[in-house]
């Protein structure tokens, strides 16, 4: 079993990766409308007087501190995004309880990683026989200071299984419990890749929006393909 302290503690860098959205979640603009928790606070309870939908908009606010907010950077909703809106059924790094901000080293590898979950999720779908889906890429610049690194840890591993997440998700415990701000890792579904997988928003600097990515889905994915510029 893999644990925290057999794992070196990444240095100070700032680094540029990726992650690819669904583009029917747009931006939850309230996040990126205030530089500060205080006017955040204030912002929200003005909004949900008016606007029935704000919960589901934001998300489950209860689920990160508000100082892992990083309020006034560009795309602070694509930051936090993945933190309140959380998979019940769980990540690689999460059993469902919490949140993981999840990037790529290049687009490639984050069009890697997001095909193969599409294609396990469609696959299950009953009598889908054409959809197609399209993607927003988005650039992160980030700091890594203070993150594991566990690409000194064979692929074999079962942190890597394919398809079995129980030693992956015992260490994102670990990581979560002690407040550690993230972790790098090979990526499974790209080859020679790195990801990572960030544990609070905190250390984002900025998320932009990329291109556009359209996957077509005919009983599998048929095509991956850009569809727009960034």
């Amino acid at each position: 079993m893999v644990s925290l302290e057999a794992l070196a503690t990444l240095p100070d860098a700032q680094l540029q990766a990726y992650r690819l959205v669904n583009s029917k979640f747009p931006p939850v603009a309230l996040f990126d409308d205030v530089a500060d928790a205080d006017a955040f606070e204030v912002l929200y309870q003005i909004q949900e007087l008016t606007n029935p939908r704000l919960k589901n908009e934001v998300g489950r606010l209860e689920l990160i501190r508000r100082s892992e907010i990083p309020f006034g950077i560009p795309g602070c909703s694509y930051a936090t995004a993945p933190f309140t809106h959380v998979n019940p059924a769980g990540s690689r790094f999460s059993d469902g309880s919490f949140g993981v901000l999840y990037l790529a080293d290049t687009l490639e590898t984050a069009l890697a990683e997001v095909k193969h979950h599409q294609s396990l999720y469609w696959s299950n779908v009953p009598r889908l026989n054409y959809e197609r889906f399209v993607f927003r890429g988005l650039s992160c610049a980030f700091l890594q200071a203070g993150m594991k690194d566990a690409t000194a840890i064979a692929p074999t591993d079962p942190v890597y299984h394919p398809d079995d997440y129980s030693a992956a998700r015992r260490l994102g415990k670990m990581l979560k419990t002690a407040q550690c701000p993230g972790l790098r890792y090979h990526s499974v579904r790209n080859a020679g890749s790195h990801c990572w997988a960030l544990m609070t928003p905190r250390p984002v600097l900025s998320v932009i929006q990329a291109a556009h990515y359209e996957m077509v889905w005919n009983g599998q994915m048929t095509s991956v393909s850009q569809i727009s510029e960034a």
